[in-house]
Order: C-alpha cells, then sequence, then structure tokens
C-alpha cells in the first residue's frame, strides 16, 4: 500500500481524496518539469517551445466575472514561459465526481480573460468517463464554446490512466512510484486495452470465485458464527472485492468500530509475483471507547506469539490498529487438496482468535444487528481503511 494511502487515512471524516491527490501531482510535477512538458508535448497540447520559467500552483483563486455567482478557485495552474510570451494552463482535476456545476466554462471564461497570455489551454483530466465534447442543446459542448471565445481557448480532455501510463515508464524515484501505487488503489490506472491477464481473469473468473465461496461457506461459517456471535448478511460480497481487494466473512463487537474479518486478503496486489494472504483479523478505531484497553492486550498477544500474529500500527495512533493471523495462499498451492487444507486453516484461524480473545481481553465481545445489517452496495457507503503490513494490503469496510 501506498505511504499516500496510509496518510489519506488518517484524516478524520470525509476524506479529500480528490484535493490530496491533486496536491501530490503538482508537486510531483514541479520537482520534475521535464516530465510535466512531456507530457504535455505527447498529447500535442503544447509545441516544442524552449521554456525559460515554469510556475505551477494547486488552489489558485480567481474573483468571478460579472456573469459568474461566486468566485473560482482552481485544481492546478501552470505557467509558461518563453521570457517573451507566456503560456497559461487551467486543469481541472476529477478523481470521483464529475463537473456537475459547469465550472468549466467559468474556468474558459476566466482564462479568456486573463491579460497578456499568448496560448490558453484547459483540460479536463477524470478518472471516469465523463464526456465534454459532445453538442448538448440548447448550449455548445465545452470545446465548441472555448473556440467562440475572443481570445479562443484550445480544450482538452484526458483520463488518469493516460498519466499513469506514461509516469510508469519514468518511475526512477521513490515519488513517483509511490504516486504509482496511489493511482493503482484508486482505479486511476486503468487502460483502454485488455491485457493477456485480464482474459484469463475473465476465463476463470467464476471458477476462482467459487472456489473462494465453497472455503467460506458451510461449516467454515458456521465455525465463526458460534465463536464471535453471527455473521454480517452479505459479507462476503462482491463489493468487498471490487473496492477493498478483499473477500471475507466478518463480524462487528460493540459497533462499527472493533471488528473481525476472515477470508482472503491483499487479491489485487500491486505486481504479479505476489499473492493474496489468508487469515483472521481483529482491527480497532481510535475512536472506539475501549481503544487503548484493546491496544494493550494486542500488543500483549503480541510479545507472547510474535511468529504467530502480525501487528499493524500498534505503537502509534493512527485511524485503525490490528493484529493478523496469516499465511500466504502460496503456502497452500503444494497441497493434494488445496481447498480442504484452506478450510482446516480458517478453522485454525477462528480457534485462534478465539484462544487470544479467552486469555488476553478480560471483556465480552458483543456483536451487534447480525441478522439484521447488511453489507452496502455503493461505494459512496463505505469508508474504507488500508494498512499496510510488509507490503500486505488488508482494507477494512465500516458500515456508516
Amino acid at each position: 500500500m501506498s505511504l499516500f494511502t496510509n496518510l489519506l487515512n488518517l484524516h478524520s471524516g470525509n476524506k479529500p481524496r480528490e484535493d490530496f491527490f491533486t496536491e501530490i501531482v503538482t508537486y510531483f510535477l514541479s520537482l520534475n518539469n521535464d516530465i510535466l512538458l512531456d507530457f504535455l508535448k505527447h498529447h500535442s497540447i503544447i509545441s516544442d517551445e524552449n521554456y525559460s520559467s515554469i510556475k505551477i500552483s494547486t488552489q489558485q483563486e480567481h474573483k468571478g466575472l460579472e456573469s459568474h455567482p461566486d468566485d473560482s478557485r482552481l485544481d492546478i495552474a501552470v505557467e509558461l514561459s518563453t521570457g517573451l510570451n507566456t503560456d497559461v494552463i487551467f486543469i481541472e482535476s476529477k478523481v470521483g465526481a464529475k463537473d456537475d456545476k459547469n465550472a468549466l466554462k467559468k474556468y474558459a471564461e476566466i482564462l479568456s480573460n486573463l491579460p497578456n497570455v499568448r496560448h490558453r489551454i484547459l483540460i479536463y483530466i477524470t478518472r471516469d468517463y465523463d464526456p465534454k465534447d459532445e453538442l448538448s442543446e440548447p448550449k455548445p459542448a465545452i470545446k465548441e464554446y472555448c473556440l467562440e471565445l475572443s481570445p479562443k481557448i484550445n480544450f482538452f480532455q484526458l483520463r488518469w490512466y493516460q498519466f499513469y501510463s506514461f509516469l510508469e515508464k519514468r518511475a526512477f524515484d521513490i515519488l513517483a512510484k509511490e504516486i504509482l501505487i496511489f493511482m493503482r488503489e484508486n482505479g486511476m490506472s486503468h487502460t483502454n486495452q485488455f491485457s493477456s491477464v485480464d482474459l484469463l481473469t475473465m476465463v476463470n473468473f467464476n471458477k476462482t470465485l467459487n472456489l473462494m465461496q465453497s472455503t467460506l461457506n458451510d461449516e467454515v461459517q458456521h465455525e465463526f458464527k458460534l465463536a464471535f456471535g453471527g455473521v454480517i448478511k452479505g459479507a462476503a460480497s462482491m463489493t468487498q472485492w471490487r473496492w477493498k481487494s478483499r473477500y471475507i466473512i466478518y463480524t462487528k463487537f460493540s459497533g462499527d468500530n472493533f471488528w473481525c474479518g476472515l477470508g482472503y486478503f491483499n487479491l489485487n496486489p500491486d505486481n504479479l509475483t505476489e499473492y493474496p494472504y489468508l487469515g483472521i483479523c481483529l482491527e480497532v478505531s481510535h475512536s472506539f471507547g475501549e481503544h487503548s484497553k484493546i491496544i494493550k492486550s494486542m500488543q500483549k498477544v503480541i510479545n507472547d506469539k510474535p511468529n504467530i500474529w502480525t501487528p499493524v500500527d500498534l505503537a502509534i495512533l493512527p485511524a485503525w490498529s490490528a493484529i493478523f493471523y496469516q499465511k500466504s495462499l502460496q503456502e497452500f498451492l503444494s497441497e493434494k487438496d488445496q481447498l480442504s487444507a484452506i478450510k482446516l486453516f480458517f478453522k485454525d484461524s477462528i480457534k485462534e482468535l478465539k484462544t487470544v480473545q479467552e486469555q488476553y481481553f478480560d471483556f465480552p465481545w458483543k456483536s451487534v444487528g447480525i441478522e439484521a445489517a447488511t453489507e452496502p452496495d455503493e461505494e459512496e457507503e463505505l469508508d474504507i481503511l488500508s494498512s499496510s503490513i510488509g507490503g500486505v494490503e488488508s482494507v477494512t469496510t465500516i458500515l456508516r
């Protein structure tokens, strides 16, 4: 998991992912002007001009024009100067949201009204498909509108996966590599081509899903219910696989901020040489009333069983802390009956956590709302925690 994801998860309340990513990328480009210029040239946004000065800033405020209801704040503004001429680029960046408030039109008008500018460029770069170059009656499309202004604006629409593909070939330092990881974790690396791995995934998807389901159903789920009071309805769902890179069953204790989950983690690793991890986790939020007591108990578990349990952020106060009992899927590949071996390990995981509960925690774990609770199906209903365990990703979904 990227350093940036960990930092973002420390933010309380709604996570400002879009602004956070904008600041990261802008800072990187301010240190690597050559990459910025090469990217713009690659998409024929600028020519091979020799710029002597490059200024790039974020959250630049511009007073609204008379026709504007309010002032504007630009995601990214770039000034390119040759010494004699200045070119200005406004960049509107979207990761999840769309341009629903017609902000691009306002930015184009502000850009057109700037004095002493040679070339004026407006870029709209998004993670998701959000077409802005189609005619829409009765108003013209943004590209057509930009060309009607005087001075005119050159409008370009890009997708973040294009920047990802471009940067991937030039990621020579740790900052660039961390940005790439963050983009993968937030769905900004998807290309417009199917790879051989994608085709294999399509062909084998149902088979893989059925195999995982069979190891978490029936007797394993029964053992989990007996040990911890129940299973959240719909817990081992496609929603978790899509957004959380995991396939698990889980339950909550005394509210949303203390929970345990059993199953498969790290299903979308950063590279093809990594394997998913199997096992059980116990996780607690810093906002949970019994947080300090739980952390002390977790630390005792790690001290007594360092070769069995893996800690996550027990020494500091992040958004979450956890302990994991886990094995790599690679360890089961040599088994003749892999499914039986995995089921047996899941049962052992349940027994191990139950033993830890009884020996190290001096208060009961009460499952709440087990039968009535249902896992949400939409991304906006989820609060995502991502923790890194030696390169192994665990992602926690907490029901609001």
